[in-house]
């Protein structure tokens, strides 16, 4: 038997698959069919002898589209949304006679029936949800089409050609890269399935390149300014190269559903070389600590230079990327953060807290987490997936924290679904669920092996879920989005639908919770500013006519804000006895001592008090936890702002500490006025500086700013800047002088310069 050659694909006749944006093949500039008669020539047919595409900031197609923001030269448009185009032809178009259409190709493979391939006919009319050309204007040798596309078309980059008929086959234009056309998802289109219907809305979900991220304690909420910079040169390819990482088809990208899934999954490393590695083990040597990350450009710019994931990201870092990624390509995206939010390990919708028999916490069994707070993203899309009524905003998280058919990826879950308890549609509610509504319960490991539920906490989950409000930087309180209020009915009426949807429940609370005891217990956190003491009062209240004696244990611990313990460092036993109807305070001293050795980037006090009732044998339970008050950062701008003119960028802060501060790192971003920066100051080891205006300037230019990634930005300037300490000031104030020499649409002000100081 001879020996064959394999057949292509194994035999089968489909195409291999169509992942990447970036891989073409060319088109044939010439196709023709059977035999030519001799004394062809192709120049006696219609030819195309340029193309227009108007794509200037100021022209029609970016204005009308909202794409003018753009820091890109290519012609980029919304889909389900008419452009215009010019075609010089080597003599006057007459429509009698000649015939020409205009094709778009994506990917290597294209084909007509993937939308891969998209041949555009000239029509009389345009018809909505179709494409089309329409001739609008014929002069001379010049004809102007007005192009509709479909708003189910492929979100990318395609190549465009112009295909002329002629009686022996197609002449067509040969591959013009000045040509690409983006095509992006299109919030302002009501045929498109990311339509939003409120102007203000979409000026801050699509078009609003800075914005601020809520991060802290509940009872202390603290704001992180964050540079999505969707519109900033390279970030549109480089948000195409993350589908293309992904090995996304092609076919799949005009769905916003599966975009904002693979989304979700490549915006960490975890299980997929995706744009971020998260790290909560504070240990960051080899990369970029998370909080001094200012945006998202130089993170999405340096995973596509490089191809390695960056280093490092935690949850207010995921969200920040993911807005980004969402915005640039068009589907309408915010930022949320949700306190006290439930990490459910075993699915079972609630916190299972373990206690031993004296009150201390069983780590062994406490395998449920709960982070102070969380940061994640909703998009906005219909969900033709889904029974009408779960459209709207859907809950995205690309924080890896549970597996989701066989990736670290979360969502999008409608959040109207969440609301209502009906987890049973994809894509992972139960998981979001738990985050924002499940039950703290409080459980007692007996020697024997048994269990005791000693209480049940309905409200401490989901105490309060936020976003940046419309048109400003304040908080808008969302809560009431993703579940009723606590204690009414309906909330109670979701939690059991969510469990009749098969959310397993391994321990049943109903019934077996203890009588409430006679003695109540409550406990304050005085104010607590990095570097000083402060008090931690307890409450014992006692509501019935006997007397007790109670004995108390306080554990203080450093943990990540994700609820993970790092270390005890107060731990403090006291009995207490109650007289009747009485109360009593206990106050416990924390010094600074006590924890500053053992801070950590992000980390809070977290306190767990926990009493024994003598008498009856009751156990009380209470947690809490405090963020350490930091030195605000100031911003000031000063100088003439204008295009050309020098202006100088102060960054103040405090030092609460009563020792010298040296290596402070600078990190500065401003959207549209500056590419990210950052610059070491180093002390003065001669003069202290804790107590004194330390004050330093750079000059620099837009010759100076570099990008080079990894290394980010870096200036002509090596050496180490001086320090010169001032009388009778308790700041220090860094200045930043640096002259534009190129173009931009505004002036800098307070609000579009973010920083961050480490």
């Amino acid at each position: 038997m001879s020996e064959t050659s394999a057949p292509a694909l194994g035999g089968r006749r489909a195409l291999p698959r169509n992942a990447s944006n970036a891989a073409e093949d060319d088109l044939p500039t010439v196709e023709l069919q059977g035999l030519t008669p001799r004394g062809f020539n192709l120049q006696d047919y219609l030819n195309v002898t340029n193309v227009h595409l108007f794509k200037e900031r100021w022209d029609s197609n970016k204005v009308d589209h909202h794409t003018d923001k753009y820091e890109n030269n290519h012609l980029i448009v919304r889909r389900g949304q008419s452009f215009f185009i010019q075609i010089d032809f080597n003599r006057p178009y007459d429509p009698r006679k000649d015939f020409f259409r205009v094709e778009y190709v994506i990917g290597r493979y294209p084909q007509e029936n993937k939308g891969t391939y998209i041949p555009v006919p000239v029509v009389s009319q345009l018809q909505k949800g179709k494409w089309g050309a329409k001739v609008v204007m014929r002069e001379d040798r010049s004809v102007r089409l007005s192009i509709q596309s479909s708003p189910e078309c492929i979100v990318g980059k395609f190549r465009m050609y112009v295909a002329v008929w002629t009686p022996y086959g197609v002449l067509r234009t040969s591959r013009n890269p000045e040509t690409d056309t983006y095509i992006l998802f299109n919030p302002w289109c009501e045929e498109d399935a990311v339509y939003l219907d409120d102007d203000k809305e979409r000026e801050e979900y699509v078009l609003n390149d800075i914005g601020v991220i809520f991060y802290g304690d509940f009872n202390d909420i603290k704001t992180r300014s964050w540079s999505y910079g969707q519109f900033e040169d390279g970030i549109l390819d480089a948000c195409l190269y993350v589908m293309d990482r992904a090995e996304m088809d092609l076919s799949g990208r005009g769905n916003p559903i599966k975009v904002s899934r693979v989304g979700s999954a490549m915006v960490n490393a975890k299980d997929d070389e995706g744009v971020l590695v998260g790290s909560w083990d504070n240990i960051y040597a080899y990369g970029v600590p998370p909080s001094a990350w200012t945006g998202s450009v130089d993170i999405l710019l340096e995973y596509q230079s490089t191809k390695n994931p960056v280093r490092y990201g935690q949850c207010w870092v995921f969200a920040g990327v993911f807005n980004t990624f969402l915005r640039c390509l068009g589907i309408p995206a915010r930022v949320v953060t949700n306190y006290f939010s439930a990490h459910d390990n075993d699915a079972n919708l609630q916190m299972d807290i373990f206690l031993e028999e004296d009150g201390n916490v069983n780590s062994k069994l406490t395998k449920d987490s709960v982070w102070n707070y969380h940061c994640w993203n909703e998009a906005w899309m219909t969900r033709s997936d889904l029974p009408v009524g779960f459209g709207g905003w859907q809950a995205v998280d690309s924080t890896p924290q549970e597996n989701s058919d066989g990736m670290y990826r979360c969502g999008p879950a409608s959040v109207q679904a969440i609301k209502h308890g009906h987890i049973c549609f994809q894509f992972d509610a139960p998981f979001v669920f738990a985050e924002v509504n499940s039950d703290l319960i409080y459980i007692t490991v007996k020697k024997d092996g048994t269990h005791v539920v000693e209480n049940v906490d309905t409200t401490h989950i989901g105490k309060l879920i936020v976003t940046k409000e419309v048109g400003g930087d304040g908080i808008r309180d969302i809560t009431d989005t993703y579940k009723f209020q606590e204690g009414q009915e309906e909330e109670r009426l979701a939690l059991e639908t969510a469990l009749m949807y098969g959310a397993k429940k391994s321990l049943n609370t109903e019934g077996i919770v203890k009588p409430r005891s006679d003695v109540d217990m409550d406990f304050e956190v005085e104010k607590a500013v990095l570097g000083r003491d402060f008090k931690l009062t307890i409450t014992f209240q006692n509501n019935s006519p006997n007397r007790y004696t109670l004995s108390a244990y306080l554990s203080g611990n450093i943990v990540f804000y994700t609820g993970v313990s790092k270390t005890e460092f107060k731990k403090e036993t006291f009995e207490v006895t109650l007289e009747p109807m009485s109360f009593k305070k206990e106050e416990v001293l924390i010094r600074a001592g006590e924890y500053m050795s053992q801070l950590l980037e992000q980390g809070f006090l977290h306190f767990f008090v926990t009493a024994r009732v003598s008498e009856t044998r009751d156990v009380l339970a209470k947690q809490k936890s405090t963020v350490l008050a930091i030195p605000k950062l100031i911003i000031k701008v000063r100088g003439t702002r204008m295009v050309g003119s020098d202006m100088v960028v102060t960054v103040e802060f405090t030092n609460p500490l009563k020792e010298t501060l040296r290596n402070v790192w600078i990190y500065l971003d401003g959207p549209g006025v500056t590419k990210p920066m950052r610059k070491m100051f180093r002390g003065n080891k001669e003069q202290p500086v804790s107590c004194k205006l330390q004050k330093m300037e750079e000059n620099i230019t837009s010759t100076t700013l570099v990008h080079s990634y990894p290394h980010q930005c870096r200036t002509t300037r090596q050496e180490p800047l001086a320090i010169f300490p001032s009388e009778g000031y308790s700041e220090w104030s860094y200045c930043l002088v640096f002259k534009k020499v190129y173009s931009f649409s505004h002036s800098i002000s307070q609000s579009s310069v973010s920083s961050c100081a480490k």
